[in-house]
């Protein structure tokens, strides 16, 4: 095998790949990216897979010979990141000497040659590292990339981080005749946004697909979707009961599903509100942002007081050990005045995650969910629980 590519080509698909790695690999094989070099269709293809994510992606290359090979991911990652830009020749041909000195020779070795110097490393071969899954499901739903990127943006934030509540840990996608709905909750809030979906044209097409995805995988997905250089191409999903599937421009990810039923989200979303403010979404976040300096010194939770006849909201925290603070901002408000206390870091990634210089802030009581959407963009909710105030 031989093969002359950038720099800057093999150093992001590698940093793509390598987040498919095991910490802890179960095989030594699961420690190695797997390196397919096409001399025929002058491609190189980077593969990783940790037994539940695979992620494979590819780039042209000038392939001199064709081979695959395996070679230690952390280590391959690490020296590739490091190298100056220009041009680096693959070679797995072992020279007689390197500057005078003896080759490595125990066993496979490749050699990275940039321009400045030369790297060996030592490699195994392709037999025992194990095939990206396949589903039996070979009918490709078809999805915006636009829409994927817009959606996991808008939700990904919201998912749990606890591994015992399984279901929550990933996003509920629900793929309609001519939207995707994308939902994600911990329990303390919920994100729901809702997308076009353009690709959908097929009459055989069901009228509604519901898969929930380790939010682990999809965070990969949205970072490798990140890096496509053709947005209005779509992307092929396929899947099956414990599987799925991710397509795209030569780019491959396939994750396992989470199963499990997926709570009634819309159930908690009220119906009617008995208050409702419109808000500067920047200025908000700022406001959160300098209190936030003195809620992060006790319990993270600052009061909202809605004054309705000055027009103004008052956000203020006290702390008796070491302070206190407040900060007042004009709102559009509907309703009678109200002091409501809220988790800052679940208000604030809630309100990074909308995509609108004004957002909507609509409520009932105290204790009741709190939803907060965009004004004008992408059909977006956000849901946060209150905390109780103590007196």
């Amino acid at each position: 095998m031989k093969i002359v590519c950038s720099q800057s080509d093999l150093n992001t698909h590698l940093s793509l790949t390598f987040r498919a790695v095991p910490s802890r690999p179960t095989h030594p094989i699961l420690a190695n990216v797997l390196l397919q070099a096409d001399a025929a269709n002058s491609q190189v293809s980077l593969t990783a897979f940790d037994l539940s994510l695979g992620i494979r992606t590819s780039f042209n290359a000038e392939v001199l010979e064709g081979g695959t090979i395996t070679l230690p991911a952390k280590l391959l990652n690490d020296i590739v990141s490091r190298l100056p830009e220009g041009e680096i020749i693959l070679d797995d041909t072992i020279p007689d000497k390197v500057d005078g000195q003896q080759p490595v020779d125990n066993g496979l070795t490749v050699t990275l040659k940039p321009k400045s110097g030369r790297y060996q490393v030592r490699a195994m071969g392709a037999e025992e590292f194990p095939e990206l899954p396949v589903t039996e499901n070979d009918k490709a739903i078809h999805l915006p990339i636009s829409a994927l990127i817009e959606g996991l943006g808008g939700c990904l934030f919201a998912t749990s981080a606890d591994e015992s509540k399984q279901v929550l840990t990933g996003v509920h996608l629900t793929v309609k005749q001519d939207t995707l709905e994308f939902a994600a909750t911990d329990g303390h809030r919920l994100a729901v946004v809702e997308t076009t979906n353009e690709n959908l044209n097929d009459d055989e097409q069901p009228d509604s697909v519901q898969v929930t995805l380790p939010s682990k995988a999809l965070r990969e997905l949205e970072r490798m979707l990140a890096h496509s250089s053709k947005e209005d191409e779509p992307v092929a999903m396929y899947f099956d009961s414990g599987q799925v599937v991710f397509e795209w421009q030569n780019q491959r990810l396939t994750s396992r599903t989470l199963e499990g039923q997926y709570p009634a989200y819309r159930q908690l979303i009220p119906n009617s509100f008995e208050r409702e403010l419109t808000l500067d979404r920047r200025q908000l976040i700022s406001a959160l942002e300098r209190i936030a300096v003195l809620a992060d010194q006790k319990n993270n939770i600052a009061k909202l007081s809605i004054d309705s006849e000055s027009q103004e909201i008052t956000l203020s925290v006290e702390t008796q050990e070491i302070g206190s603070g407040m900060e007042s901002m004009p709102a559009q408000i509907k309703g009678d005045d109200i002091d409501i206390a809220f988790n800052i870091k679940y208000l604030m990634e809630g309100l990074k995650a909308l995509p609108s210089v004004e957002i909507q802030m609509q409520l009932n009581n105290n204790l009741a969910p709190v939803i907060f959407s965009p004004v004008g963009g992408i059909k977006m909710t956000y849901l946060a629980m209150p905390v109780q105030l103590r007196s």
